[in-house]
């Protein structure tokens, strides 16, 4: 007689028993869960997992679907291999590059063709991908011995994965197999190609744009928009990898295993130092004209120190900098606008007092002098300590925050006295050939550091808050990020080999009964890529120094 297992479902509020063995795909089937969307898996004890996943002791289940971020990894990870295989049958030489997201879509090149990629080739890939999901084909997860793998990869020219298995120290090692091509992703598959029903592929500079649906919309692609600006940096940093001989974590491990992690600290560092001080030099070539420069970038990204040391630069050149922090120009907390959980929502434009904002410029601008507020976070309210601000010739307003590229922010002020700069951190180097690092992750990590340090928050809060926080990023702060007038990338390629020795033991702390613990646990494994660096090379003037701690500058 087959054991059963007693198997809590929190979609159907029920406890039922089943046999060991079963799969979350036959739970679900078997309890008829109701959902307009498809399910794409599940969370078994707040971990995600696929829906061939057997089931072998009690636990806890709850099925998800495309309007997850976990659904949505399952899928967009889903539809990369399919992009792959496909490559592969019709190009068996030809190499896929998954390089970042960008125009709501992942950008990709494809190397080692015998002629560039023209629109007949695009087209020619799109079919045989509609082939693949057409015939439902299946997805296997197979085990086979790590030595094998390495050797498969290398066959089959993905060093990189290969490089990663060399270190990955167990006996025998996942490969996924589709349409007799073989991979590995890190992160769960779903079950056959059929669960992928929308999808497109078009030409995008060089390579192409892999666009995919709607976040909790499976039936609708997302609108693609052109991010010029926004390509254009990640192709200037691309080039910073490539001058440093380190594109992906591989790469920046075996830097530190030849124990020149040191070098590359202070390379990266300069890059940065490098690309602020010819900011500086544009905006003091303008100096007769442009007497405001604003920061905005989304969180954790560093736009604290950016401000710091630009002004540093722009003293070089000449120009004395005053600074100004929007957060201070908040309305009084009785004004603050809240969002549809009846939270302060303090990342509306709505929550800054514009018209008084405006006033004070307009004033310092025209040579009075005006008294500097200070927003008080405990009380809500807009308080005065006597300290005052008046500018000369010599001075240029430097003044940060996320609505800085906001048009409405400064209504009153002549855009042509201004000059516009987006923060954020890019990061530069992808886990392997196909698997790029979200931008997310990187501030996410930042975050959780400087939250624990400064502002006794624990990893569960900063995490539970997050989606909050890219919410109100993707409504206020993304949409403006083209109308500036140059950007930076506070990303360093070594910063995430450091970060996890911070970030680590507070990603631990996450409890297993909380639904924070399913994302702690996949930065945990995230970070366990990384070769750890130490930090005494890090300068005091490093944006990793705001998070981090042992900043020579005030916050």
């Amino acid at each position: 007689m087959k054991k059963n297992i007693e198997i809590k479902c929190v979609n159907s509020d029920s406890i039922n028993l089943f046999p060991l063995g079963t799969t979350l795909a036959e739970v679900a089937k078997s309890l008829k869960i109701e959902s307009p969307k498809v399910i794409l898996g599940a969370y078994v004890n707040h971990r995600p997992k696929p829906l061939d996943y057997e089931l072998v002791k009690p636990r806890m289940v709850q099925f998800i679907d495309y309007s997850c971020r976990d659904g949505q990894r399952i899928y967009l990870r889903t539809l990369s291999f399919i992009l792959y295989t496909a490559i592969r049958n019709i190009w068996p030489k030809a190499r896929l590059k998954i390089d970042h997201a960008i125009s709501k879509g992942y950008y990709c090149e494809i190397d080692q063709l015998d002629q560039s990629l023209s629109q007949a080739d695009v087209d020619l890939l799109r079919n045989e991908m509609s082939r693949l999901v057409q015939e439902n084909l299946p997805i296997a997860r197979k085990m086979i011995p790590t030595q094998q793998a390495i050797e498969l990869l290398d066959t089959i020219g993905l060093h990189r994965k290969a490089e990663l298995y060399r270190d990955y120290g167990r006996i025998y090692a996942p490969l996924y197999e589709l349409d007799n091509q073989f991979n590995f992703f890190y992160g769960h598959m779903l079950p056959t190609t059929g669960y992928v029903t929308h999808f497109e592929i078009e030409k995008y500079f060089d390579g192409l744009l892999l666009r995919f649906p709607i976040p909790g919309n499976l039936n609708h692609l997302e609108p693609a928009i052109m991010q010029d600006k926004l390509f254009g940096i990640f192709r200037e940093h691309k080039k910073w990898a490539e001058i440093l001989g380190v594109e992906d974590v591989p790469r920046l491990n075996a830097v530190k295993k030849s124990n020149r992690h040191g070098e590359l600290i202070k390379i990266s560092e300069a890059l940065h130092e490098k690309k602020i001080s010819e900011i500086a030099t544009t905006i003091s070539e303008k100096r007769d004209q442009v007497n405001i420069v604003l920061i905005a970038g989304p969180s954790s990204s560093g736009k604290t120190t950016f401000s710091r040391r630009l002004s540093i630069q722009l003293a070089v050149n000449g120009l004395h900098a005053i600074q100004v922090s929007v957060d201070d120009f908040f309305v009084d907390r009785a004004h603050t606008p809240v969002d549809e959980a009846g939270n302060y929502d303090f990342e509306a434009l709505e929550a800054i007092d514009v018209a008084y904002l405006n006033d004070f410029l307009l004033k310092l601008m025209a040579g009075e002098e005006v008294r500097v507020p200070r927003y008080d976070f405990e009380t809500g309210q807009r308080k005065f300590n006597g300290k005052t601000m008046k500018m000369t010739k010599d001075n240029i307003l430097v003044i940060e925050g996320i609505h800085g590229l906001n048009p409405l922010l400064t209504p009153k002020i002549d855009t042509a006295k201004t000059f516009r700069v987006f923060v954020s951190a890019l990061t530069q180097i992808s886990i392997d050939e196909h698997t790029y690092i979200p931008t997310t992750d990187n501030r996410l990590l930042r975050r959780i550091i400087r939250d624990s340090k400064y502002r006794a928050c624990d990893a569960s809060t900063t995490i539970q808050r997050w989606p909050s926080v890219r919410r109100g990023e993707e409504k206020h702060i993304f949409p403006f990020q083209e109308n500036a007038d140059v950007m930076f990338n506070s990303a360093l390629i070594y910063e995430l080999a450091v970060i996890k020795r911070h970030a680590n033991p507070l990603l631990k702390q996450v409890k297993e009964d909380t639904p924070e613990y399913s994302e702690a646990v996949r930065l945990l494994i995230f970070c366990s890529y990384f070769d750890s660096y130490p930090e005494e090379e890090i300068p005091p003037t490093s944006v990793l120094r705001e998070f981090l701690g042992g900043s020579s500058f005030d916050y």
